[in-house]
């Protein structure tokens, strides 16, 4: 027995191939995949034609209906021939005809394709654009069951099956993850059809189209340029390439470990500040760092950055099981729980034996950061207080220490006691210590400055002022919210 899947082309009856129509001429039994396709009503007369359209109608979503459609139609076929008939070309966003394929070849089952044009090509002609010059074709199903699009900025995009504004409102959600809302697309209905209509909107209107039916598509232009990922990754090699910049040519890893530090800590800067486009900047300047080390580890064959992503993809997934995989979670405390003992399992399995738990925490932190995530991984297994009074105890306790201490060396280490019994108050009220203390020396900044600023006005010098004038003049910046 043999399966023959032929593609019907994109509507118009003269756009079906003398292939497909001569096999469909012989065929005793077609069946269609829909008969709702401009193609159908003029397809040749002798054979039986059957159309799957009442199984839209029962299954529970798409990829349960087209590995029905396939099971149910290999499962003819080894009974009869069959021709299996499909709108465009069978290789050309036709899920069932994949699933299909698979299933054959698991039966030696023979499979011969009976090419057609597929909705492409009437799309390249309506728009005028060639395909070659980086054109991505996917399908509108499957991005808009996504949270962000695989879709690369900086070239065009072409996207089949946009065939309800349903789809339509969730394609569009996808797409504003990375393009503006009113970045303008094109509608692009019944493609290579005698009723072919484009319908220009900005995309947060797309699934306001009254036109969408089963043969739109839709056609995304590009962002101006050097707004991927790729791109960034093309400059950084460029820069490292013989005919690039000598000075990043010799960068490597350690040379660039303070540009690292410093670029996370401008981060910070900007989300201290609350200055979102200083922030889109500054982000923009700690991403190079990252594209900078790949780039110097593809250059000396360490890794490439497809490894870095892949890396993080994987642990993120594997992390998570309560959003992947069957496990249940009643909070965050549950979540974190969770990821230690993953985190502790995956040790186990590269064969670190029994490392800390406190070893994930990174040696090149500040103490302050340093001392609340030591108390966050220690309290994830139970080593903590169970009330808050003792914590506060415990501060009291550190400063009678430091007044009984007996020469600077143990008076310091009491210090760092009571720093860190401090840290531990802070975390049992909610507060994050590293940031707390920064926005603490930036309000020390502000009204500090607040205090130059009025000394200069008045023509005095710091020096000149008194203790008194000055707090009073921190008292006035502190009453402006400085």
């Amino acid at each position: 027995m043999s399966l023959i899947i032929l593609g019907l082309g994109p509507g118009s009856p003269g756009q079906l191939t003398r292939e497909a129509w001569e096999t469909l001429q012989q065929a005793d039994t077609v069946i269609l995949r829909t008969a709702q396709h401009p193609t159908v009503p003029a397809l040749p007369e002798g054979p039986t034609y059957r159309s799957l359209d009442d199984r839209y109608e029962q299954a529970a979503d798409f990829e349960t209906l087209y590995r029905g459609i396939a099971e149910e139609i290999v499962a003819l076929v080894e009974k009869t021939d069959i021709v299996y008939a499909v709108p465009g070309h069978p290789l050309v966003a036709e899920a069932t005809v994949t699933h299909m394929i698979a299933l054959a070849a698991e039966r030696a089952i023979a499979v011969r394709i009976v090419d057609g044009l597929s909705f492409i090509e009437p799309a390249l002609t309506a728009l005028g654009i060639d395909a070659a010059d980086g054109l991505q074709v996917h399908d509108a199903l499957t991005i808009a069951g996504m949270y962000h699009p695989p879709l690369n900025p900086d070239l065009p995009a072409l996207l089949a099956q946009v065939y309800n504004r349903t789809i339509a409102g969730d394609l569009k959600l996808t797409l504003m993850n990375q393009y503006p809302d009113d970045h303008p697309v094109t509608l692009l209905h019944g493609a290579g059809t005698d009723t072919a209509t484009q319908e220009n909107l900005p995309l947060y209107a797309l699934d306001r189209s009254e036109q969408i039916a089963h043969l739109t598509a839709l056609y995304i232009p590009p962002l101006p340029r050097y707004s991927s990922f790729e791109s960034l990754q093309d400059t950084m090699a460029h820069l490292r390439a013989p005919d690039g910049c000598p000075w990043d040519r010799e960068q490597d890893h350690i040379t660039l470990r303070p540009y690292l530090l410093e670029e996370a800590y401008e981060v910070l800067d900007a989300i201290d500040s609350g200055d979102t486009t200083a922030l889109r900047e500054e982000l923009g300047d700690l991403l190079l760092q990252v594209v900078f080390h790949a780039q110097v580890a593809v250059d000396e064959g360490e890794f490439h950055m497809a490894d870095v992503i892949r890396a993080i993809n994987t642990k993120l997934i594997h992390r998570h099981p309560h959003v992947w995989g069957e496990v249940a979670v009643n909070d965050s405390t549950d979540v974190a729980r969770n990821w230690e003992a993953i985190k502790k399992q995956e040790r186990r399995d590269n064969g670190k034996g029994k490392e800390s738990l406190l070893d994930g925490v990174s040696k090149a932190l500040p103490a302050l950061a340093q001392a609340y995530n030591y108390q966050v991984r220690a309290a994830r297994v139970g080593f903590d207080w169970e009330r808050i009074e003792p914590v506060v105890e415990k501060i009291g306790e550190e400063i009678a220490e430091i007044q009984a201490a007996k020469d600077p060396e143990e008076r310091a280490a009491e210090i760092g006691d009571l720093l860190f019994a401090l840290v531990n108050w802070i975390r049992w009220m909610d507060v994050e210590p590293e940031m707390a203390l920064r926005e603490a020396n930036a309000r020390f900044y502000r009204r500090f400055h607040y205090i130059e600023q009025a000394a200069e006005q008045a023509g005095r010098s710091l020096a000149e002022m008194s203790l008194e004038e000055m707090d009073a003049l921190w008292q006035e910046a502190k009453a402006t919210g400085l």
